[in-house]
């Protein structure tokens, strides 16, 4: 019996398509925000969670099925009920080219992070593949490699089918606390600033303290871990579509001095600056 695959291992490689199902109770959260080099697809059968990805929030609710790129952070709070979920992990190259592209942009698609919505009468069929897709890693014998790689490929053509694909998510359903909204909305507006603890809180109306704690409750992390990780995002944009320095970038996305930016950047992506631009682990 193999031992249980963990997404919590930061920088584990995979070796194939893997999947797995778990049920989620009130209170439950990941222990940390990570990321991992590999592609995730979450798929949420049954309640509503808050996700943290890529600097947004948003509430993802029964139906909804997230596909997240490699090295992009995200996290998951379980705030409104019992969850379950189906997650299945990835590489590119599990995915046939004529599959990817079956999708709008094609391997263009598979570039940034999607919401994509499974209407009502499709969700049994979805459902039940991604079922066929966990019960296969018990039965883990010579034939399941394939055969999940199979599945994947007939989830994704099914998906790139019928989903509905959100491209621009309305503020108002990342939370239903529109403090924090525009808190979260000041900070990606000027993450690249000097920002004080006190200037975002006057943007919500709140003490800094009293922020501190309402944004964690709504966000599942703190308002400086918040700020730090829409900064790291857009270095690693930069790292990746620019030739400037790691110094130069750093400073551009809010970073004063350079050995706390590729210490953050470090814990955050698993690899130095430096290492993430030239794509090696």
């Amino acid at each position: 019996m193999k031992p249980e695959f963990s997404i919590l291992e930061p920088g584990r490689p995979i070796d194939g398509v893997h999947a797995e199902e778990r049920t989620r109770d009130t209170g439950y959260t990941v222990p940390t925000n990570h990321s991992h080099p590999y592609y995730e697809l979450y798929y949420l059968e049954s309640g509503t969670c808050r996700f943290f990805i890529g600097g947004r929030m948003l509430d993802v609710r029964a139906g909804d099925l997230l596909m997240i790129p490699p090295r992009i952070m995200h996290y998951t709070r379980y705030l409104f009920g019992t969850c379950r979920r189906f997650n299945v992990f990835f590489r590119k190259k599990d995915l046939e080219a004529e599959v990817r592209a079956a999708f709008p942009e094609g391997d263009g698609f598979f570039s940034r992070w999607r919401l994509m919505q499974i209407p009502d009468f499709y969700r049994t069929a979805v459902n039940e593949l991604l079922g066929r897709m966990t019960q296969e890693e018990k039965i883990d014998d010579m034939r399941t490699p394939l055969l999940l790689k199979c599945r994947l490929h007939e989830l994704m053509l099914v998906c790139s089918r019928v989903g509905l694909t959100h491209e621009e998510l309305p503020a108002d359903i990342h939370t239903t606390d529109r403090a924090i909204v525009r808190a979260a909305e000041f900070m990606r507006e000027h993450f690249r600033e000097p920002l004080t603890a006190g200037e975002i809180a006057q943007q919500a109306g709140f003490s800094p303290n009293y922020l501190s704690r309402k944004f964690r409750q709504a966000a599942g992390i703190g308002v400086h871990d918040y700020l730090i990780s829409l900064r790291l995002h857009q270095a690693a944009l930069e790292l990746v579509e620019t030739r400037d320095t790691v110094t130069e970038i750093a400073v551009r996305c809010g970073f004063s001095d350079g050995n706390y930016f590729k210490d953050c950047f470090r814990q955050h992506y698993g690899v130095s600056p430096r290492a993430y631009r030239e794509g090696r682990e």
